[in-house]
């Protein structure tokens, strides 16, 4: 999902970035569009480590081997 949403965010940011041109109040559209674009980034980059952590995951397996001799004496 992280991933996903990163891609997302770098979508709209390239839209705000580099090819709108409108006002908004108090912020210039190119400075939101990087934002968005690192967000999205920080995002996928994020995901990307959580997913490597999940897959180091080892499985241990225990035999327990008993035979039928009696004990030796």
């Amino acid at each position: 999902m992280a991933i996903g949403l990163g891609v997302v965010l770098i979508v709209i940011g390239a839209i705000f970035a580099f090819a709108v041109n409108f006002d908004i109040g108090g912020i210039e559209e190119y400075v939101l569009g990087w934002i968005l674009i690192l967000g999205g980034i920080l995002s996928i980059l994020l995901g990307a480590f959580q997913t490597a952590q999940r897959s180091r995951r080892h499985t241990v397996v225990e035999q327990h081997r008993y035979d039928d001799r009696p004990p030796s004496q």
